[in-house]
């Protein structure tokens, strides 16, 4: 059973920085798609980011691009996400998921697996 527990939403100021972090249990082996994605009151679900488990390989949503960082360390199964310059836009619940790298491509395909997500808050 997959399991993926984030942590490290705050509060912050625009300008600020947080780096959220996921911890998943249950991963069997590196393929994988490890994805962030977010939820703002009234709004659908963001892809964020998301990173190959095996290849490294990452991709970020235009929203995003040059102000986030998505990382991994494997050997401590945890998933990262640096936010650096956020916007009040940014503010929203930040969820961690995850998908067998088998079902389809980590940008398009639909994750199997979530977090119970952690909430970013930016004020300007």
């Amino acid at each position: 059973q997959v399991q993926l527990v984030e942590s490290g939403g705050d509060s912050v100021q625009a300008g600020g920085s947080l780096r959220l972090s996921c911890a998943a249990s249950g991963l069997t082996g590196l393929y994988y798609c490890m994805g962030w994605f977010r939820q703002a009151p009234g709004k659908e679900r963001e892809r964020v980011a998301h990173i190959s488990r095996s290849s490294g390989s990452t991709s970020y949503s235009d929203s995003v691009k040059g102000r986030f960082t998505i990382s991994q360390d494997n050997a401590k199964n945890t998933l990262y996400l640096q936010m650096n310059s956020l916007k009040p836009e940014d503010t929203a619940m930040y969820y961690c998921a995850a998908v067998s790298s088998f079902v389809g491509l980590c940008g398009t395909t639909r994750y199997t697996y979530w977090g119970q997500g952690t909430q970013v808050t930016v004020s300007s």
